[in-house]
Parts: C-alpha cells; sequence; structure tokens
C-alpha cells in the first residue's frame, strides 16, 4: 500500500511533467523554435494517434521490446551464471579478475564494427551487441555480491554437509540477491539504449529505426512520438523492475 508521503511526492513529480509539457506547448505555439524542429505536444501526440492506429508504430514499439527483452534475457543468464562462478571461488576472481578489467572498459561503440564484421547487418549482430553491453553491470554485480557474502554462512554449510549447489542455492543466491537484482535494473536500461543504437545502425524493425528515418525526413512530430515512447518503454520497464525487486526482497524488511 502506497503512505500518503509517497502519493505527495508520485503527485507532485506528475505536476513538475505536466509544467514541462505545459511550457513546451507554450514554446511551440509562439514558434520561438521552428515548428520544423520544435512540433507541440499537440502535434506529437497526434503523431502518436495515428501511428497506433495504422499499425506502424505498435509494430516498432515490439520490434524494440523484442530487441531489449532477448538480449536482456541473454545478458541477464551469462552474467548470472559467470558472476556465481567468479565470485563464488577466490581463485577465479584472482585469474579471471585481470581478464575483466581489460574487457569491462571497452567501449560498445569499439564492438559494433567487430560484430557487423561477424554476423553483418542482422538480428543476431543486434542481439549480440545488446548482450554484450548489458553483461557488465549485472556481471559485475553478481560477483561483488557471491564475493560478499558471510564467510561464516559457508563455514555452518560445511558443518551441515551441504553440497555445493545446495550452498549456492540456499545461501550465497538469497545473500546476493540484491546486487543481482539492482545489476538486472541497471542492465535492462543499457538494453534498451543498444537496441535503439543497433536499430538504427542496422535498419531492424523498431522505435530506432523510426526515428532516425523522421529525423531525415524532418517530420519532427514522428520524431518525438519515438522518443516519447522510449522515455515511456524506459520508465515502465524501470517501475517494473524496482517492483519485482520490493516484491523478491520482502523477506528483508521482515529481517529474515
Amino acid at each position: 500500500m502506497i503512505k500518503p508521503s509517497a502519493l505527495a511526492w508520485r503527485a507532485l513529480s506528475f505536476a513538475v511533467a505536466a509544467g514541462f509539457i505545459a511550457l513546451w506547448q507554450v514554446v511551440a505555439n509562439l514558434r520561438l523554435v521552428s515548428p520544423v524542429f520544435l512540433p507541440g505536444p499537440d502535434r506529437a501526440w497526434g503523431s502518436l494517434v495515428r501511428g497506433f492506429s495504422s499499425g506502424d508504430l505498435a509494430d516498432k514499439v515490439i520490434g524494440t521490446l523484442q530487441h531489449m527483452a532477448i538480449g536482456w534475457l541473454l545478458a541477464s543468464l551469462i552474467g548470472i551464471a559467470l558472476g556465481a562462478l567468479i565470485g563464488s571461488s577466490r581463485a577465479m576472481r584472482i585469474y579471471v579478475a585481470p581478464t575483466l578489467e581489460v574487457l569491462r572498459p571497452l567501449p560498445v561503440s569499439a564492438v559494433i564494427p567487430v560484430a557487423i564484421a561477424l554476423f553483418g547487418l542482422t538480428e543476431g549482430m543486434a542481439l549480440a551487441v545488446i548482450s554484450f553491453g548489458s553483461v557488465w553491470p549485472l556481471l559485475l554485480a553478481t560477483v561483488h555480491g557471491f564475493a560478499a557474502v558471510e564467510p561464516r554462512l559457508y563455514e555452518v554449510a560445511r558443518t551441515l554437509h551441504m553440497s555445493r549447489l545446495a550452498v549456492v542455492a540456499k545461501i550465497a543466491l538469497p545473500s546476493a540477491s540484491p546486487d543481482i537484482l539492482a545489476g538486472m535494473r541497471l542492465s535492462l536500461t543499457v538494453a534498451l539504449i543498444l537496441s535503439v543504437v543497433c536499430e538504427m545502425l542496422a535498419g531492424l524493425d523498431g522505435l530506432g529505426h523510426w526515428v532516425l528515418l523522421s529525423a531525415r525526413a524532418f517530420r519532427s512530430a514522428d520524431l518525438f512520438a519515438g522518443v516519447i515512447l522510449l522515455g515511456v518503454i524506459g520508465y515502465v520497464t524501470a517501475l517494473a523492475m524496482a517492483m519485482a525487486e520490493r516484491r523478491l526482497l520482502a523477506w528483508r524488511a521482515r529481517g529474515y
């Protein structure tokens, strides 16, 4: 249940957003910026309605969501599995850490030409780039979470003769879950950004391609409609992850 104070802050945030939209409309009506470059929110809304009525915009949204979700899921599987392996073993951290430190700062923009050379301008290229860029926040968070498990818990597990799988499932994973979920939330944002970039570069069906074509054709209303939709997707997915995180970590609030 949302507390009154939380409701007040949420109402205030919506009021700020409404004020920003009103200011945007005033600037557009006064033509302080050319309508070619800055349409009003009314024109952007009209573009959204037309796009969804024709079905074109809905297909673009679905395409971007698919690229983001598949790339993020691949990154999550790789990041959690590899992070758990590295984080639960001190020897692995010593031997693998130098390699991670070399790959981690590597810009995704430098990896895109390599991915294009290997996969071409295809969906596979986009998924490879999205997965590579999204895996690092989750991998490093998982390594930190597993490495930070209280050593005495492992001693208790050895005393109880628990198997390695049982130790991971019943001790290490619950203890590292706050770090893992935080990494998943951050990697989801990265996946959305890289989805848009890959759609622009490869011409894949999605909002990134829609925004690029709208900019090239000076369809400013369509351009802003696409940008607004990307903002909504980012906000809704972040909110959904925050809600899932609160639910999955409810046991911490109860002191278990």
